[in-house]
């Protein structure tokens, strides 16, 4: 049954449409939004749409029926009830999302079933995984260890576009954006445990020159301690995964955390004006705005945030039009409005491996490991290209049977990230290595 089901028409799926049905895969686009799926199909005899929504229970599992794979590009609070449909329907599951502990946990039964349930499958968790496991591989078969490791990867606009004082543009789920800046992170740094509270992610930056690119700053990602395991790396002393952002983001997003423009508590703001949200928001007097916030958060008159903040109009007297509504939604909404990528601009990936590695003798180097890839809504985005493709081949590999391991898995074994690389590198994104580098170029 040469066919594959995917779940959800959002904005990374277009590439995944385009490469499966080049293939002469049979492609079924579930969702509630008939015209974009139709113009993503572009009448192919291969391709088709089915109206349907979550709460169709019965109607999905009638889809999974008659399918092979199932890819879930669905918000990640939905895999665990694909997952079990997909289960009951002994049938394999393709997500781009990090594995939850719901989903590891059905491990031994999806293996029992001989089915695969494949998660982590797009860019970052996904590239990022292959293409480190490729340079930490080569290590150990020379008998060497890992010493340190920094995982770095960032989706943002290509420096031209990135003309706003938060240096960035939204060119994928942008909800998902802000709220990943909630998040705690923890990581390993030359042999010491550091955990960062939600309230200082974007006080815990590093900077790194990226080349053709310039100065970037880093913030740490989530838990980086578990990828020690994940990527069997009991010798590191550093293991550090970072989210790449140009400057003026990691300040502006400090600041609104502080004035806890981010919270999700419900509050009436009928008829305020932006400015009076921004004074209810930090316990100060809307008059001289400007003046009482910088004195109120220790911000500079000249910073980056102050900057953000007035660009985006939280200082105007503009009505907002809510009535009651979450902080969160607000600022977000607001950001969204004003951040969209247009259609004539380029979006950007940035990912960068740094390795230091030892060897027996005393020999060491560094290794680096980059990728940089454009893209553009009119087109496709560098996100969409870098989250889809992957995920595509890994559908097509298990259409074709070309995978020998079961269970719910990840990209990190040699039988799918060599595939998987030499797939890309055919499609345009390849991936940069650089060997023998001094111990100097491990610059953090």
């Amino acid at each position: 049954m040469n066919k594959a089901l995917i779940l959800g028409a959002g904005l990374v799926v277009k590439p995944m449409v385009e490469y499966l049905l080049n293939n002469k895969i049979n492609v079924v686009i579930a969702s509630r939004k008939k015209e974009r799926a139709e113009a993503l199909l572009k009448g192919s005899p291969y391709g088709s749409h089915v109206q349907w929504s979550m709460d169709e229970t019965d109607k999905l599992e009638k889809l999974i029926e008659e399918t092979m794979v199932v890819v879930s590009l669905l918000p990640p609070k939905f895999h665990i009830d694909i997952a079990r449909l997909c289960l009951r329907h002994k049938k394999n599951l393709v997500t781009t999302s990090y594995i939850q502990p719901e989903m590891q946990s059905m491990d031994s039964h999806v293996k029992k079933e001989g089915l695969i349930f494949f998660n982590e499958a797009g860019l970052d968790p996904g590239i990022d995984h292959m293409s480190a496991m490729k340079i930490i591989d080569h290590i150990h078969k020379k008998g060497g260890k890992v010493e340190e490791l920094y995982s770095l990867c960032g989706a943002l606009p290509a420096p031209e576009a990135a003309d706003n004082p938060l240096g960035y543009k939204f060119s994928w789920s942008p909800k998902g954006v802000i709220l990943a800046s909630r998040s705690d992170a923890s990581y390993l740094k030359k042999g010491r445990k550091i955990f960062v509270r939600p309230e200082d992610l974007f006080k815990d930056r590093l900077t790194y020159y990226f080349p053709g690119t310039g100065e970037l700053e880093i913030y740490p990602n989530r838990d980086s301690i578990s990828y020690i395991d994940i990527y069997g790396i009991p010798e590191t002393k550093t293991m550090y995964r970072g989210t790449f952002r140009f400057k003026g983001w990691c300040e502006t997003l400090d600041a609104m955390k502080g004035l806890k423009m981010l919270d999700d508590n419900l509050i009436d703001y009928t008829s305020k004006s932006y400015n009076e949200f921004l004074a209810e928001r930090g316990g100060i007097d809307k008059n001289d705005l400007r003046k009482n916030l910088a004195n109120h958060s220790a911000l500079s008159g000249n910073s980056a945030a102050l900057k953000s903040l007035e660009w985006l109009g939280f200082f105007s007297d503009e009505k907002m039009g809510y009535g009651i509504a979450t902080p969160f939604d607000i600022t977000s909404d607001r950001m969204i409005s004003k951040m969209a990528l247009s259609d004539d601009e380029q979006d950007m990936i940035v990912m960068q491996h740094i390795f230091l590695a030892s060897y027996p003798g005393g020999k060491s180097e560094v290794i680096k490991s980059s990728l940089r890839d454009f893209g553009s809504p009119a087109t496709n985005t560098a996100i969409a290209r870098t989250v889809a493709l992957p995920a595509s081949i890994i559908v097509k590999m298990i259409l074709e049977k070309s995978l020998s391991l079961t269970g719910v898995l990840r990209p990190v074994h040699p039988d799918i990230y060599i595939p998987v690389l030499d797939e890309l590198k055919s499609l345009g994104i390849e991936i940069e290595e650089e060997y023998g580098l001094p111990e100097s170029a491990m610059n953090f």
